[in-house]
C-alpha cells in the first residue's frame, strides 16, 4: 500500500500536498506480522488501522459502520445481525429510496457471505416484506416498462401477473410445493390481497398455514 501510495503522489505531486490512509481489517490476526520497516508511518497520525471485530456492539455503532462490521461477522451471527440492521434502517432512514438502497446493500453482503443461498432465500431469511425485496421492485419496474410500451392498463396487468408469480415462488420456498388447487386460489386473488399475503407468508411454516390464511381471507371477504 505504501509503495503504491508514494508512487501515486510522486506522479501527482502537482495536484496533492498531503495524504491520509485508512486500513480496514476484519480482525487483527490477519494483519501482516512484519510491520517494523513501516513503524514510523504506522505510528503517525496519517495512517489509521481499524479492526472490525474490536469496534464493539453493532447496536452502539452508526448504521454505516455497522454495515462494515456485518462483512466480518461470523456466519452464525450474521443473519440476526442483518435483521437488526434492516430494522434500524427502517427506523432511522426516512427517505424510501435511501432506505431501499441500504436494505439492498445488506442483502448483497449476505449474498457474498452465503453463496449457497439464492437471493429469494436471503430475503426470506431477513424477514423482508414483499415491497422491500429486490424481486418485487424489479417486477414493479418491469410492469411499468410494459405499461409504457404497450399501454398503461396492459402494463399494470403484466405487473400484477409478475407479482402473483413472485408470491407463488416465495410460498414454494417457504412451505414447499403447493397443491394445484391451492396455487389456483393464490393466482385468483386480487392484487390488494396478494400484497397482504406477501406480508403474511413470512410467518408460515407449512402449507396448512397457507390454507388457513386463504380460508380466513375468504370468510372475511364474504363477510364484507
Amino acid at each position: 500500500m505504501f509503495g503504491e501510495l508514494f508512487l501515486y503522489f510522486y506522479r501527482q505531486r502537482s495536484q496533492f500536498g498531503d495524504w491520509q490512509a485508512v486500513v480496514i481489517y476484519p480482525s487483527r490476526s490477519i494483519e501482516q506480522s512484519n510491520t517494523h520497516p513501516y513503524r514510523a508511518l504506522l505510528q503517525s497520525n496519517q495512517v489509521h488501522r481499524i479492526y472490525l471485530d474490536e469496534l464493539g456492539d453493532s447496536a452502539d455503532l452508526s448504521l454505516s459502520v455497522s454495515l462494515l462490521v456485518l462483512t466480518a461477522t461470523s456466519e452464525t451471527q450474521a443473519p440476526e445481525q442483518a435483521r437488526l440492521l434492516v430494522q434500524r434502517t427502517q427506523q432511522e432512514i426516512a427517505d424510501p429510496s435511501e432506505q431501499q438502497a441500504i436494505i439492498e446493500l445488506i442483502t448483497t453482503i449476505l449474498a457474498y457471505r452465503f453463496t449457497q443461498m439464492s437471493r429469494q432465500e436471503i430475503e426470506t431469511m431477513l424477514e423482508l416484506s414483499l415491497q422491500e425485496t429486490r424481486f418485487y421492485q424489479e417486477a414493479k419496474a418491469e410492469g411499468r416498462e410494459e405499461g409504457r410500451e404497450e399501454g398503461r392498463e396492459e402494463g399494470r396487468e403484466e405487473g400484477f401477473a409478475q407479482e402473483r408469480a413472485l408470491i407463488l415462488r416465495l410460498l414454494q420456498r417457504k412451505v414447499g410445493e403447493l397443491p394445484a388447487a391451492i396455487a389456483l386460489q393464490v393466482q385468483a386473488l386480487a392484487i390488494e390481497t396478494i400484497e397482504e399475503l406477501g406480508e403474511a407468508l413470512l410467518d408460515f411454516e407449512s402449507s396448512a398455514d397457507l390454507e388457513r390464511w386463504l380460508e380466513g381471507n375468504r370468510e372475511t371477504r364474504e363477510g364484507e
